[in-house]
Protein backbone atom coordinates (compact mmCIF):
# COMPACT_ATOMS: atom_id res chain seq x y z
CA UNK A 1 0.00 0.00 0.00
CA UNK A 2 1.49 3.34 -1.07
CA UNK A 3 1.03 6.30 1.27
CA UNK A 4 1.06 8.62 -1.73
CA UNK A 5 -1.94 6.89 -3.31
CA UNK A 6 -3.75 5.90 -0.10
CA UNK A 7 -7.43 6.86 0.13
CA UNK A 8 -8.36 7.44 3.79
CA UNK A 9 -12.09 8.03 3.40
CA UNK A 10 -13.15 4.35 3.29
CA UNK A 11 -11.53 3.82 6.71
CA UNK A 12 -13.54 6.60 8.34
CA UNK A 13 -16.67 5.61 6.42
CA UNK A 14 -16.43 2.06 7.72
CA UNK A 15 -16.62 3.38 11.27
CA UNK A 16 -19.21 6.03 10.40
CA UNK A 17 -16.83 8.74 11.50
CA UNK A 18 -17.26 11.24 8.63
CA UNK A 19 -19.22 14.47 8.81
CA UNK A 20 -19.70 15.81 5.27
CA UNK A 21 -18.56 14.50 1.89
CA UNK A 22 -15.46 16.66 1.38
CA UNK A 23 -11.77 15.93 1.86
CA UNK A 24 -10.44 14.68 5.20
CA UNK A 25 -7.03 16.40 5.05
CA UNK A 26 -3.50 15.35 5.92
CA UNK A 27 -3.81 14.54 9.62
CA UNK A 28 -6.84 12.31 9.09
CA UNK A 29 -5.06 10.61 6.19
CA UNK A 30 -2.10 9.74 8.39
CA UNK A 31 -4.36 8.31 11.11
CA UNK A 32 -6.28 6.19 8.61
CA UNK A 33 -3.05 4.91 7.06
CA UNK A 34 -1.65 3.96 10.48
CA UNK A 35 -4.84 2.08 11.27
CA UNK A 36 -4.76 0.24 7.94
CA UNK A 37 -1.17 -0.97 8.11
CA UNK A 38 -0.98 -1.75 11.84
CA UNK A 39 -4.26 -3.70 11.96
CA UNK A 40 -3.46 -7.36 11.42
CA UNK A 41 0.32 -6.80 11.59
CA UNK A 42 2.82 -8.07 14.14
CA UNK A 43 2.74 -4.58 15.70
CA UNK A 44 -0.96 -4.67 16.57
CA UNK A 45 -0.71 -6.36 20.01
CA UNK A 46 1.61 -3.60 21.27
CA UNK A 47 -0.14 -0.60 19.73
CA UNK A 48 -3.46 1.09 20.48
CA UNK A 49 -5.35 2.83 17.66
CA UNK A 50 -8.41 4.71 18.88
CA UNK A 51 -11.38 3.99 16.63
CA UNK A 52 -13.40 7.03 17.60
CA UNK A 53 -11.53 9.73 15.70
CA UNK A 54 -14.12 11.80 13.85
CA UNK A 55 -13.47 14.01 10.82
CA UNK A 56 -15.39 17.18 9.98
CA UNK A 57 -14.61 17.32 6.25
CA UNK A 58 -13.70 20.32 4.10
CA UNK A 59 -17.27 20.38 2.77
CA UNK A 60 -18.49 21.64 6.15
CA UNK A 61 -15.78 24.30 6.19
CA UNK A 62 -16.74 25.41 2.67
CA UNK A 63 -20.40 25.66 3.64
CA UNK A 64 -19.54 27.89 6.57
CA UNK A 65 -17.30 30.09 4.41
CA UNK A 66 -20.06 30.45 1.81
CA UNK A 67 -22.89 31.02 4.29
CA UNK A 68 -20.96 33.78 6.07
CA UNK A 69 -19.30 35.44 3.04
CA UNK A 70 -15.82 34.84 4.47
CA UNK A 71 -14.04 35.05 1.09
CA UNK A 72 -15.66 38.42 0.37
CA UNK A 73 -14.53 39.71 3.76
CA UNK A 74 -10.99 38.50 3.08
CA UNK A 75 -10.89 40.24 -0.30
CA UNK A 76 -12.11 43.52 1.20
CA UNK A 77 -9.55 43.25 4.00
CA UNK A 78 -6.67 42.65 1.60
CA UNK A 79 -7.80 45.49 -0.67
CA UNK A 80 -7.70 47.95 2.24
CA UNK A 81 -4.59 46.51 3.91
CA UNK A 82 -1.56 48.64 4.78
CA UNK A 83 1.74 48.22 2.94
CA UNK A 84 3.37 46.40 5.84
CA UNK A 85 3.03 42.65 5.43
CA UNK A 86 3.25 42.19 9.19
CA UNK A 87 0.32 44.57 9.83
CA UNK A 88 -1.69 43.03 6.99
CA UNK A 89 -1.30 39.52 8.41
CA UNK A 90 -2.43 40.65 11.86
CA UNK A 91 -5.45 42.52 10.51
CA UNK A 92 -6.46 39.57 8.32
CA UNK A 93 -6.25 37.12 11.20
CA UNK A 94 -8.14 39.39 13.57
CA UNK A 95 -11.02 39.83 11.14
CA UNK A 96 -11.10 36.16 10.17
CA UNK A 97 -11.25 35.07 13.80
CA UNK A 98 -14.15 37.41 14.40
CA UNK A 99 -15.92 36.09 11.31
CA UNK A 100 -15.56 32.49 12.41
CA UNK A 101 -16.46 33.24 16.03
CA UNK A 102 -19.68 35.02 15.11
CA UNK A 103 -20.72 33.28 11.89
CA UNK A 104 -23.77 31.05 11.58
CA UNK A 105 -23.31 27.29 11.86
CA UNK A 106 -25.85 25.09 10.07
CA UNK A 107 -28.26 23.20 12.32
CA UNK A 108 -27.39 19.75 10.84
CA UNK A 109 -23.77 20.22 11.97
CA UNK A 110 -24.85 20.97 15.53
CA UNK A 111 -26.96 17.81 15.44
CA UNK A 112 -23.96 15.80 14.18
CA UNK A 113 -21.74 17.20 16.90
CA UNK A 114 -24.29 16.21 19.53
CA UNK A 115 -24.31 12.66 18.17
CA UNK A 116 -20.49 12.58 18.26
CA UNK A 117 -20.47 13.61 21.92
CA UNK A 118 -23.14 11.04 22.74
CA UNK A 119 -20.89 8.35 21.29
CA UNK A 120 -17.61 9.56 22.77
CA UNK A 121 -19.01 10.34 26.20
CA UNK A 122 -17.37 12.83 28.51
CA UNK A 123 -13.73 12.03 27.62
CA UNK A 124 -11.67 15.21 27.08
CA UNK A 125 -11.18 16.04 23.42
CA UNK A 126 -8.44 17.35 21.17
CA UNK A 127 -9.81 19.25 18.17
CA UNK A 128 -7.08 19.32 15.53
CA UNK A 129 -6.53 20.83 12.12
CA UNK A 130 -6.41 18.49 9.14
CA UNK A 131 -5.97 20.77 6.14
CA UNK A 132 -5.58 19.42 2.62
CA UNK A 133 -1.98 20.69 2.44
CA UNK A 134 -0.59 19.74 5.84
CA UNK A 135 1.33 16.54 6.63
CA UNK A 136 2.02 15.90 2.95
CA UNK A 137 5.12 14.28 1.50
CA UNK A 138 6.59 17.71 0.65
CA UNK A 139 5.15 20.19 3.18
CA UNK A 140 4.42 19.62 6.85
CA UNK A 141 2.65 22.81 7.95
CA UNK A 142 3.63 21.50 11.41
CA UNK A 143 2.25 23.79 14.09
CA UNK A 144 0.89 26.33 11.60
CA UNK A 145 -2.74 25.52 12.27
CA UNK A 146 -4.61 25.21 15.52
CA UNK A 147 -5.12 22.40 18.00
CA UNK A 148 -7.56 23.12 20.79
CA UNK A 149 -8.62 21.12 23.82
CA UNK A 150 -12.07 20.69 25.27
CA UNK A 151 -12.39 19.32 28.79
CA UNK A 152 -15.83 18.15 27.62
CA UNK A 153 -17.56 18.89 30.90
CA UNK A 154 -20.94 20.37 31.79
CA UNK A 155 -24.37 19.87 30.27
CA UNK A 156 -24.82 18.42 26.80
CA UNK A 157 -25.49 21.90 25.44
CA UNK A 158 -22.32 23.26 27.08
CA UNK A 159 -20.28 20.39 25.67
CA UNK A 160 -21.66 20.98 22.16
CA UNK A 161 -20.86 24.67 22.50
CA UNK A 162 -17.30 23.88 23.62
CA UNK A 163 -16.76 21.55 20.68
CA UNK A 164 -18.27 24.01 18.19
CA UNK A 165 -16.09 26.84 19.50
CA UNK A 166 -12.97 24.70 19.13
CA UNK A 167 -13.90 23.79 15.53
CA UNK A 168 -14.44 27.47 14.70
CA UNK A 169 -10.99 28.25 16.13
CA UNK A 170 -9.36 25.54 14.02
CA UNK A 171 -11.06 26.88 10.89
CA UNK A 172 -9.91 30.43 11.67
CA UNK A 173 -6.32 29.25 12.19
CA UNK A 174 -6.06 28.74 8.43
CA UNK A 175 -5.57 32.52 8.22
CA UNK A 176 -3.06 33.06 11.03
CA UNK A 177 0.14 34.96 10.12
CA UNK A 178 2.47 31.96 10.37
CA UNK A 179 0.26 29.83 8.12
CA UNK A 180 -0.09 32.56 5.50
CA UNK A 181 3.67 33.22 5.56
CA UNK A 182 4.36 29.49 5.16
CA UNK A 183 2.03 29.28 2.16
CA UNK A 184 3.61 32.34 0.58
CA UNK A 185 7.14 31.01 1.03
CA UNK A 186 6.16 27.82 -0.74
CA UNK A 187 4.31 29.50 -3.60
CA UNK A 188 0.78 28.86 -2.31
CA UNK A 189 -2.18 31.17 -1.74
CA UNK A 190 -5.14 31.19 0.64
CA UNK A 191 -7.26 29.71 -2.15
CA UNK A 192 -4.99 26.64 -2.36
CA UNK A 193 -5.95 25.54 1.14
CA UNK A 194 -9.06 24.20 2.85
CA UNK A 195 -9.62 22.91 6.36
CA UNK A 196 -10.98 19.66 7.72
CA UNK A 197 -11.01 18.98 11.47
CA UNK A 198 -10.19 15.83 13.45
CA UNK A 199 -12.08 15.34 16.72
CA UNK A 200 -9.96 13.02 18.82
CA UNK A 201 -10.24 11.78 22.42
CA UNK A 202 -7.35 12.89 24.59
CA UNK A 203 -5.60 9.66 25.53
CA UNK A 204 -4.88 9.71 29.23
CA UNK A 205 -6.18 8.93 32.70
CA UNK A 206 -8.11 10.88 35.31
CA UNK A 207 -6.08 11.57 38.45
CA UNK A 208 -8.70 13.26 40.58
CA UNK A 209 -9.73 16.29 38.56
CA UNK A 210 -6.46 16.24 36.59
CA UNK A 211 -6.50 14.46 33.24
CA UNK A 212 -3.33 13.63 31.29
CA UNK A 213 -1.28 10.76 29.81
CA UNK A 214 1.68 9.53 31.80
CA UNK A 215 4.06 9.86 28.84
CA UNK A 216 3.50 11.64 25.53
CA UNK A 217 5.85 12.44 22.71
CA UNK A 218 6.93 12.43 19.08
CA UNK A 219 9.12 9.76 17.49
CA UNK A 220 11.00 9.77 14.21
CA UNK A 221 12.39 6.93 12.16
CA UNK A 222 15.35 9.07 11.06
CA UNK A 223 17.55 11.54 12.91
CA UNK A 224 19.39 14.13 10.84
CA UNK A 225 21.20 15.99 13.61
CA UNK A 226 23.28 13.78 15.85
CA UNK A 227 25.47 14.54 18.89
CA UNK A 228 27.73 11.53 18.38
CA UNK A 229 29.10 9.36 15.58
CA UNK A 230 27.65 6.41 17.49
CA UNK A 231 24.20 7.54 16.39
CA UNK A 232 23.26 6.59 12.85
CA UNK A 233 20.70 8.44 10.79
CA UNK A 234 18.64 5.25 10.62
CA UNK A 235 18.46 4.80 14.40
CA UNK A 236 15.65 7.26 15.03
CA UNK A 237 14.95 9.63 17.90
CA UNK A 238 12.17 10.39 20.37
CA UNK A 239 11.24 13.55 22.23
CA UNK A 240 8.89 12.94 25.14
CA UNK A 241 7.53 14.41 28.34
CA UNK A 242 5.34 13.72 31.35
CA UNK A 243 1.73 14.85 30.83
CA UNK A 244 0.11 16.24 27.71
CA UNK A 245 2.40 16.17 24.67
CA UNK A 246 2.18 19.92 24.04
CA UNK A 247 5.70 20.29 25.45
CA UNK A 248 7.20 17.97 22.89
CA UNK A 249 6.12 19.93 19.83
CA UNK A 250 6.75 23.39 21.27
CA UNK A 251 10.25 24.58 22.17
CA UNK A 252 9.82 23.90 25.85
CA UNK A 253 11.83 21.59 28.07
CA UNK A 254 11.38 17.90 27.33
CA UNK A 255 13.52 14.75 27.12
CA UNK A 256 15.33 13.65 23.96
CA UNK A 257 16.58 10.10 23.51
CA UNK A 258 18.11 8.27 20.57
CA UNK A 259 16.28 4.99 20.07
CA UNK A 260 19.45 2.93 19.64
CA UNK A 261 21.21 4.57 22.62
CA UNK A 262 18.47 5.82 25.00
CA UNK A 263 20.94 6.52 27.83
CA UNK A 264 23.05 8.85 25.67
CA UNK A 265 22.04 12.37 26.61
CA UNK A 266 22.56 15.02 23.92
CA UNK A 267 23.17 17.66 26.61
CA UNK A 268 25.76 15.54 28.45
CA UNK A 269 25.63 13.73 31.80
CA UNK A 270 26.54 16.48 34.24
CA UNK A 271 23.74 17.06 36.80
CA UNK A 272 23.64 20.79 36.09
CA UNK A 273 23.25 20.25 32.33
CA UNK A 274 20.53 17.69 32.90
CA UNK A 275 18.66 20.02 35.24
CA UNK A 276 18.93 22.94 32.80
CA UNK A 277 17.26 21.02 30.00
CA UNK A 278 14.76 18.88 31.94
CA UNK A 279 11.07 19.46 32.32
CA UNK A 280 10.00 20.98 35.65
CA UNK A 281 6.39 21.68 34.65
CA UNK A 282 3.73 19.51 33.05
CA UNK A 283 0.50 20.16 31.17
CA UNK A 284 -2.90 18.72 31.98
CA UNK A 285 -6.62 19.30 31.59
CA UNK A 286 -8.46 20.43 34.71
CA UNK A 287 -11.81 18.63 34.67
CA UNK A 288 -13.11 20.84 37.47
CA UNK A 289 -12.56 24.16 35.70
CA UNK A 290 -12.57 22.87 32.12
CA UNK A 291 -9.20 24.53 31.48
CA UNK A 292 -5.88 23.58 29.95
CA UNK A 293 -3.33 24.06 32.74
CA UNK A 294 0.38 23.90 33.45
CA UNK A 295 1.58 22.80 36.88
CA UNK A 296 4.92 22.93 38.66
CA UNK A 297 6.29 19.53 39.55
CA UNK A 298 7.37 20.97 42.91
CA UNK A 299 3.70 21.68 43.73
CA UNK A 300 2.50 18.22 42.69
CA UNK A 301 5.40 15.97 43.70
CA UNK A 302 3.74 14.03 46.58
CA UNK A 303 0.60 13.62 44.46
CA UNK A 304 2.52 12.32 41.42
CA UNK A 305 4.64 9.97 43.55
CA UNK A 306 1.41 8.48 44.92
CA UNK A 307 -0.45 8.33 41.59
CA UNK A 308 2.43 6.92 39.52
CA UNK A 309 4.19 3.86 40.98
CA UNK A 310 7.07 4.22 38.52
CA UNK A 311 7.59 7.94 39.21
CA UNK A 312 11.08 7.40 40.63
CA UNK A 313 12.16 6.26 37.15
CA UNK A 314 11.60 9.71 35.74
CA UNK A 315 11.76 12.17 38.67
CA UNK A 316 14.86 13.31 40.55
CA UNK A 317 15.75 16.16 42.91
CA UNK A 318 18.42 18.58 41.74
CA UNK A 319 20.25 20.01 44.76
CA UNK A 320 23.82 21.03 45.53
CA UNK A 321 24.73 20.39 41.91
CA UNK A 322 23.75 16.73 42.24
CA UNK A 323 20.76 14.55 41.40
CA UNK A 324 18.97 12.65 44.17
CA UNK A 325 16.21 10.07 44.42
CA UNK A 326 12.74 11.62 44.12
CA UNK A 327 11.73 10.45 47.58
CA UNK A 328 14.74 11.88 49.37
CA UNK A 329 14.65 14.78 51.81
CA UNK A 330 16.77 16.87 49.42
CA UNK A 331 13.62 18.63 48.27
CA UNK A 332 14.26 21.17 51.03
CA UNK A 333 17.45 22.23 49.25
CA UNK A 334 16.60 21.75 45.60
CA UNK A 335 13.96 21.36 42.91
CA UNK A 336 12.35 18.25 41.43
CA UNK A 337 12.74 17.64 37.70
CA UNK A 338 11.56 15.08 35.18
CA UNK A 339 15.07 13.85 34.41
CA UNK A 340 14.03 10.37 33.19
CA UNK A 341 17.46 9.15 34.34
CA UNK A 342 16.34 5.65 35.32
CA UNK A 343 13.72 5.34 32.60
CA UNK A 344 15.89 3.61 29.94
CA UNK A 345 17.01 0.97 32.44
CA UNK A 346 13.58 0.32 33.93
CA UNK A 347 11.56 0.66 30.72
CA UNK A 348 13.75 -0.54 27.85
CA UNK A 349 10.66 -1.80 26.03
CA UNK A 350 9.50 1.79 25.54
CA UNK A 351 12.50 2.56 23.33
CA UNK A 352 12.69 -0.78 21.55
CA UNK A 353 8.97 -0.64 20.75
CA UNK A 354 9.27 2.89 19.37
CA UNK A 355 12.26 1.89 17.24
CA UNK A 356 10.44 -1.16 15.91
CA UNK A 357 7.23 0.76 15.21
CA UNK A 358 9.01 3.72 13.58
CA UNK A 359 10.94 1.39 11.27
CA UNK A 360 7.74 -0.50 10.43
CA UNK A 361 5.85 2.68 9.59
CA UNK A 362 8.73 3.98 7.46
CA UNK A 363 8.74 0.73 5.51
CA UNK A 364 4.98 0.89 4.98
CA UNK A 365 5.02 4.58 3.97
CA UNK A 366 8.05 4.27 1.75
CA UNK A 367 9.57 7.32 3.42
CA UNK A 368 10.77 8.44 6.89
CA UNK A 369 7.98 8.51 9.48
CA UNK A 370 6.99 11.04 12.14
CA UNK A 371 4.42 9.99 14.75
CA UNK A 372 2.85 11.34 17.90
CA UNK A 373 1.99 8.94 20.70
CA UNK A 374 1.12 8.39 24.34
CA UNK A 375 2.47 5.66 26.60
CA UNK A 376 1.46 4.24 29.95
CA UNK A 377 4.01 2.35 32.01
CA UNK A 378 1.30 0.17 33.54
CA UNK A 379 0.32 -1.70 30.37
CA UNK A 380 3.38 -0.93 28.24
CA UNK A 381 1.31 -0.02 25.18
CA UNK A 382 1.71 2.87 22.77
CA UNK A 383 -1.24 4.81 21.44
CA UNK A 384 -0.62 6.35 18.00
CA UNK A 385 -2.18 9.81 17.79
CA UNK A 386 -0.74 11.06 14.51
CA UNK A 387 1.36 9.81 11.61
CA UNK A 388 2.89 11.85 8.82
CA UNK A 389 5.86 11.77 6.46
CA UNK A 390 8.98 13.19 8.05
CA UNK A 391 10.47 16.12 6.20
CA UNK A 392 13.88 14.91 5.08
CA UNK A 393 16.80 17.21 5.65
CA UNK A 394 18.83 17.26 2.46
CA UNK A 395 22.43 17.43 3.55
CA UNK A 396 25.01 18.95 1.26
CA UNK A 397 28.05 17.02 0.20
CA UNK A 398 31.09 17.27 2.45
CA UNK A 399 31.87 20.85 3.45
CA UNK A 400 35.47 21.94 4.04
CA UNK A 401 35.98 24.72 6.54
CA UNK A 402 38.52 27.31 5.32
CA UNK A 403 41.99 26.73 6.74
CA UNK A 404 42.28 30.33 7.98
CA UNK A 405 39.00 30.33 9.88
CA UNK A 406 40.47 31.04 13.33
CA UNK A 407 41.17 34.76 12.88
CA UNK A 408 37.79 35.49 11.32
CA UNK A 409 35.50 33.48 13.56
CA UNK A 410 32.42 35.07 15.07
CA UNK A 411 30.81 31.82 16.21
CA UNK A 412 31.86 28.17 16.39
CA UNK A 413 29.90 25.11 17.52
CA UNK A 414 30.65 21.40 17.76
CA UNK A 415 27.29 19.71 18.38
CA UNK A 416 24.34 18.80 16.18
CA UNK A 417 26.11 19.95 13.01
CA UNK A 418 24.87 18.92 9.57
CA UNK A 419 26.65 19.72 6.31
CA UNK A 420 25.80 23.11 4.88
CA UNK A 421 27.34 26.28 3.51
CA UNK A 422 26.39 29.91 2.82
CA UNK A 423 28.77 32.45 1.32
CA UNK A 424 28.68 36.19 0.71
CA UNK A 425 25.84 36.82 3.12
CA UNK A 426 25.39 40.57 3.51
CA UNK A 427 23.26 40.74 6.64
CA UNK A 428 23.65 39.38 10.17
CA UNK A 429 20.94 40.11 12.75
CA UNK A 430 21.87 39.64 16.41
CA UNK A 431 19.91 39.66 19.66
CA UNK A 432 22.30 40.50 22.51
CA UNK A 433 21.89 37.80 25.20
CA UNK A 434 23.06 40.23 27.87
CA UNK A 435 20.43 42.85 27.03
CA UNK A 436 17.55 40.53 26.16
CA UNK A 437 15.69 39.52 29.29
CA UNK A 438 16.78 42.41 31.48
CA UNK A 439 13.20 43.59 31.32
CA UNK A 440 9.90 42.04 30.20
CA UNK A 441 9.93 43.35 26.63
CA UNK A 442 10.46 39.86 25.18
CA UNK A 443 7.67 40.17 22.66
CA UNK A 444 8.82 43.60 21.50
CA UNK A 445 12.12 41.95 20.56
CA UNK A 446 10.24 39.24 18.64
CA UNK A 447 8.14 41.80 16.75
CA UNK A 448 11.28 43.79 15.88
CA UNK A 449 12.87 40.66 14.45
CA UNK A 450 9.69 40.19 12.42
CA UNK A 451 9.96 43.69 10.92
CA UNK A 452 13.62 43.11 10.00
CA UNK A 453 12.74 39.71 8.53
CA UNK A 454 10.15 41.35 6.28
CA UNK A 455 12.65 43.93 5.03
CA UNK A 456 15.32 41.28 4.39
CA UNK A 457 13.18 38.96 2.27
CA UNK A 458 15.33 37.32 -0.38
CA UNK A 459 18.67 37.88 1.42
CA UNK A 460 19.06 34.58 3.34
CA UNK A 461 20.42 36.54 6.29
CA UNK A 462 22.07 35.06 9.40
CA UNK A 463 20.06 35.28 12.64
CA UNK A 464 21.86 34.97 16.00
CA UNK A 465 20.22 35.02 19.43
CA UNK A 466 20.12 33.56 22.95
CA UNK A 467 18.67 30.16 23.65
CA UNK A 468 15.77 28.73 21.73
CA UNK A 469 14.40 30.70 18.82
CA UNK A 470 10.64 30.26 18.72
CA UNK A 471 10.22 29.19 22.32
CA UNK A 472 6.74 29.75 23.72
CA UNK A 473 8.47 30.56 27.03
CA UNK A 474 10.32 33.87 26.44
CA UNK A 475 12.69 33.12 29.31
CA UNK A 476 14.13 30.26 27.23
CA UNK A 477 14.59 32.28 24.04
CA UNK A 478 13.05 34.87 21.73
CA UNK A 479 9.33 33.99 21.17
CA UNK A 480 9.27 34.61 17.43
CA UNK A 481 6.70 33.08 15.13
CA UNK A 482 7.47 31.37 11.83
CA UNK A 483 6.49 34.43 9.79
CA UNK A 484 9.01 36.51 11.77
CA UNK A 485 12.08 34.46 10.78
CA UNK A 486 10.99 32.71 7.58
CA UNK A 487 13.44 34.59 5.34
CA UNK A 488 16.62 33.79 7.24
CA UNK A 489 19.08 31.31 5.76
CA UNK A 490 20.97 30.30 8.90
CA UNK A 491 19.79 30.24 12.49
CA UNK A 492 22.28 30.39 15.36
CA UNK A 493 21.34 29.67 18.98
CA UNK A 494 23.82 30.85 21.62
CA UNK A 495 23.84 29.12 24.99
CA UNK A 496 24.91 31.23 27.93
CA UNK A 497 26.37 29.40 30.93
CA UNK A 498 24.40 29.71 34.16
CA UNK A 499 21.22 30.81 32.39
CA UNK A 500 18.17 29.23 30.80
CA UNK A 501 19.35 30.51 27.43
CA UNK A 502 20.45 27.12 26.14
CA UNK A 503 19.97 25.78 22.60
CA UNK A 504 17.46 23.03 22.13
CA UNK A 505 19.46 19.93 21.28
CA UNK A 506 16.35 18.11 20.14
CA UNK A 507 14.94 17.05 16.89
CA UNK A 508 11.24 16.93 16.37
CA UNK A 509 9.66 20.15 17.47
CA UNK A 510 7.52 21.94 14.92
CA UNK A 511 10.30 24.48 14.81
CA UNK A 512 12.89 21.99 13.61
CA UNK A 513 10.55 20.49 11.06
CA UNK A 514 10.27 23.94 9.52
CA UNK A 515 14.05 24.28 9.34
CA UNK A 516 14.32 20.99 7.49
CA UNK A 517 11.53 21.67 5.00
CA UNK A 518 12.84 25.17 4.26
CA UNK A 519 16.50 24.16 4.09
CA UNK A 520 17.53 26.63 6.80
CA UNK A 521 20.96 25.93 8.30
CA UNK A 522 21.20 25.56 12.06
CA UNK A 523 24.09 25.84 14.50
CA UNK A 524 24.01 25.75 18.33
CA UNK A 525 26.89 27.49 20.12
CA UNK A 526 27.63 26.93 23.82
CA UNK A 527 29.58 29.80 25.31
CA UNK A 528 32.32 28.61 27.63
CA UNK A 529 32.26 24.98 26.43
CA UNK A 530 35.40 23.54 24.84
CA UNK A 531 35.32 23.69 21.06
CA UNK A 532 32.77 26.53 21.02
CA UNK A 533 33.42 30.20 20.27
CA UNK A 534 31.16 33.15 20.97
CA UNK A 535 33.22 36.15 19.89
CA UNK A 536 31.52 38.69 22.09
CA UNK A 537 34.35 41.16 21.51
CA UNK A 538 33.51 41.27 17.81
CA UNK A 539 29.81 41.85 18.48
CA UNK A 540 30.59 44.61 20.97
CA UNK A 541 33.34 46.34 18.98
CA UNK A 542 31.95 46.21 15.44
CA UNK A 543 29.69 48.97 14.04
CA UNK A 544 26.06 48.01 13.74
CA UNK A 545 22.72 49.57 13.02
CA UNK A 546 20.72 50.42 16.11
CA UNK A 547 17.20 49.08 15.89
CA UNK A 548 14.03 49.98 17.80
CA UNK A 549 14.87 47.65 20.68
CA UNK A 550 18.31 47.97 22.33
CA UNK A 551 18.78 44.19 22.34
CA UNK A 552 18.57 43.97 18.53
CA UNK A 553 21.54 44.77 16.27
CA UNK A 554 21.93 44.62 12.50
CA UNK A 555 25.42 44.10 11.02
CA UNK A 556 26.11 44.59 7.31
CA UNK A 557 29.20 43.12 5.67
CA UNK A 558 30.36 39.91 4.03
CA UNK A 559 29.71 36.80 6.15
CA UNK A 560 29.89 33.07 5.52
CA UNK A 561 28.67 29.89 7.22
CA UNK A 562 30.49 26.56 6.96
CA UNK A 563 29.04 23.44 8.60
CA UNK A 564 31.08 20.23 8.49
CA UNK A 565 28.76 17.47 9.68
CA UNK A 566 31.45 14.78 9.40
CA UNK A 567 33.76 16.53 11.88
CA UNK A 568 30.92 18.08 13.91
CA UNK A 569 32.26 21.60 13.44
CA UNK A 570 30.39 24.70 12.32
CA UNK A 571 31.68 28.27 11.99
CA UNK A 572 30.33 31.71 11.11
CA UNK A 573 33.05 33.91 9.62
CA UNK A 574 33.42 37.61 8.89
CA UNK A 575 34.94 37.78 5.42
CA UNK A 576 35.45 41.55 5.39
CA UNK A 577 34.95 44.56 7.66
CA UNK A 578 31.35 45.53 8.30
CA UNK A 579 29.88 48.83 7.32
CA UNK A 580 26.75 50.80 8.11
CA UNK A 581 23.84 50.84 5.75
CA UNK A 582 20.37 51.93 6.65
CA UNK A 583 17.77 49.38 5.59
Amino acid sequence: MSFKDFDPKPVFRSFRRLVGEGEVGGKARGLAFAYSVITGSAMEPSVVLPDINYVITTEVFSEFVKDNAVHELLERTLADAPESEEETCEIVYDRMRTAFETGTVRAPLLSELGAILDNIGDIPLAIRSSSILEDSTKLSFAGKYGTFFSANVGSREERILGLTTAIRNVWASLYNPAARAYRKKHGLTDDDESMAVVVQPVMGTSHGHLYYPEIAGTAFSKVYRRPSTRIRKEDGVVRFCFGLGTRTVDRLKATVAYLSHPSLRPQGNLPYDIAQTSQSEFDYLDRKTGSFMSGLLSDFLPYIMKEHPMASAFIEIFADNNLYWAGSDQLRNGVPIFSFSAFPGRHPRFFSLLKELAAFLEEQMGRPADMEFTYDTKDGKLTVLQLRPLAAYEEMAKVRIPADWADRTLLRGNRMVSNGRMEHVEHLVYVDPFVYGKDTTFYEVAREIGRINERLEGTNYILVGPGRWGSTNPKLGVPVRYNEICHCGCLIEVGITASDYMPELSYGTHFFLDLDVDGILYLPVFDGIDGNIFNREWFEGTPYQVKQHPAVRHYVGDFSVHLDGDKEIGVVLAESPTYTLEI
